[in-house]
């Protein structure tokens, strides 16, 4: 898979589902009780709006929840007793989030009936707790809502647990059993990179379809809209151990709106303070991250790891890749003592994984990745790029499971890099030269080396790009925990640019690993 390291630069990024795009007026006033819906339907209402020219939300919020503060926001609960389907005992229930701070825009809910026709979920203030709050909301109207979430018995049968949220642009996230929230998804993500600036698509409206008494999964569609794109989307969510969302997305790109220079599909959104490979000076916790690698199963068979890092500016790393079998940002180390973290429990954080459905063709998937200061922030992105755009009101159409995963996560078939370190134990070199070349210490374990035995000629193959030079490799197996350990000593030829580097295992000419694969970041 060729690899392209893109220049650094400054930026810095607040957790984006605060910031929403604009939602057409067009629909706004449109009553929905007496429409019907289905995935064709929306498909048109998304090529109509591509061909007119995109058009802000111009309504405003009342001034009392324009200036609500956080803690006013967190005072605003929904009324469970009143969840959309559980009068009717319903195995999926749906509740509302409120309008109010960084949800300004706001988005129309409907409820789609078994036999295709649509009922408009109003925003209704009696639906809400306001706690201490004493706001006047009878001249509100109908605000619309910020997004809502599904409940279902994952853990059990006793109690319908939070399983999916849509909230905030286009962006949402779900749990398997077990599981506590991390790594968000979006629908899409246009110019992160490369462009005249970030935009963020978002969700303007969305049906809940009412699932069946013995329903084992629930079907969401939506509507996105953007200034350069529209898009019909489908949401099929089956919980579980492993909770899926087959998605189904046709994307069109706005007539007469500016170009698109790059057009993410399937985009994840993560964040990475600190980890094994980068631990931060003065904190307590080894490691503080969502999710730490990213992994990539390409279409001729090589499977690759790139450890995250969180640079000082912003790293640009493109792989391409022609009908990918999958990509995602994984969260490998689970258990507590890699975080000691009693609070935020970064070992229950799932792992996504983006499987294609059909041939995706050619293109690339890219990680971006931004300096943070603190673990409040998302700073990770990974997306796949098609090679070819579609033209104006021609639909880019492309299906794909994401996994959410917990303990049992989707791995390479031979085996898999289990940590990376950097650093040096007792050596001879000096404090100058252990600077100026970096060792790295990776362990890598899996079915492929567990059937190998233990005098097996196992050999490490490592390449650098132009800008560096591998100066010491070792292969060997570690019996403490009955894996396989190399270590790898590179310089740099110009301190003050990156360096690519590969690594993986051999036995005789039979590769037995996936490819660690990890940017060594400028001086």
């Amino acid at each position: 898979m060729p690899i392209k390291i893109r220049p650094f630069f400054s930026r810095q990024r607040l957790r984006a589902w605060t910031v929403l795009g604009a939602l057409t007026g067009a629909l706004c006033g449109a009553s929905a009780q007496s429409q019907r819906m289905d995935w064709d339907t929306l498909t048109q209402q998304a090529r109509t709006l591509a061909q007119a020219p995109y058009r802000a939300n111009s309504d405003k919020l009342p001034d009392a929840l324009a200036k609500i503060t956080y803690d006013q926001l967190r005072d605003i609960r929904f009324n469970t007793d009143l969840s959309l389907w559980r009068s009717a005992h319903l195995p999926f229930e749906a509740q509302f989030f409120h309008l109010g701070l960084y949800q300004t825009e706001p988005v129309r809910l409907h409820e789609l009936l078994p036999d295709g026709r649509v009922n408009h979920l109003p925003y209704r203030s009696a639906e809400f707790n306001y706690g201490k709050n004493t706001f006047d909301t009878s001249s509100w109207g109908d605000l619309g809502h910020a997004g809502f979430r599904l409940h279902y018995p994952l853990n059990g049968q006793a109690y319908k647990d939070e399983l999916v949220v849509f909230q905030g642009a286009s962006y949402f996230r779900a749990l398997g059993a077990g599981q506590g929230y991390g790594l968000s998804a979006r629908g899409l993500a246009i110019d992160t990179v490369g462009g005249s600036g970030e935009e963020f698509p978002r969700f303007s409206e969305f049906w809940l379809q009412q699932p069946a008494a013995d329903a084992k999964e629930v079907t969401v569609f939506a509507l996105l809209e953007s200034p350069r794109a529209t898009g019909a989307y489908r949401f099929v969510i089956r919980p579980g151990q492993q909770t899926t969302t087959t998605v189904n997305a046709r994307v069109f790109l706005r007539a007469g709106a500016g170009p698109v220079n790059t057009l993410g599909i399937a985009p994840l959104t993560s964040m990475f303070l600190s980890g094994e490979n980068q631990p931060l000076k003065g904190d307590f916790r080894p490691e503080v991250h969502d999710s730490d690698g990213l992994m990539i199963a390409g279409g001729d068979g090589e499977w690759l790891w790139r450890p995250l890092q969180r640079p000082k500016g912003i790293t640009v790393s493109s792989f391409t890749l022609q009908n990918p079998r999958g990509f995602g940002l994984m969260q490998r180390d689970r258990s507590f003592a890699n975080y000691e973290d009693v609070e935020a429990r970064y070992e229950r954080r799932p792992s996504a994984w983006v499987k294609p459905l059909g041939d995706w063709g050619a293109g690339r998937v890219e990680l971006v990745q931004l300096s943070t200061p603190d673990e409040t922030h998302d700073n990770i992105v990974a997306y796949w790029v098609p090679a070819q755009l579609p033209a104006a009101g021609q639909a880019l159409e492309l299906s794909y499971e994401l996994a959410w995963q917990g303990d049992a996560q989707q791995r390479p078939p031979a085996s898999w890099v289990t940590q990376t370190r950097r650093g040096y134990g007792y050596s001879e070199l000096s404090a100058a030269e252990q600077a100026s070349q970096p060792q790295f210490v990776l362990d890598f374990a899996g079915p492929a080396l567990d059937a190998l035995p233990a005098n097996a000629p196992v050999k490490a193959v490592v390449t650098a790009d132009a800008n560096g030079r591998v100066l010491q490799t070792l292969a060997y197996p570690n019996p403490a925990t009955r894996t396989w350990r190399v270590t790898v000593r590179v310089a740099r030829n110009d301190p003050a640019q990156p360096v690519e580097l590969r690594a993986f295992l051999q036995h005789n000419n039979d590769t037995v690993s996936e490819t660690w694969t990890h940017l060594l970041l400028p001086e």
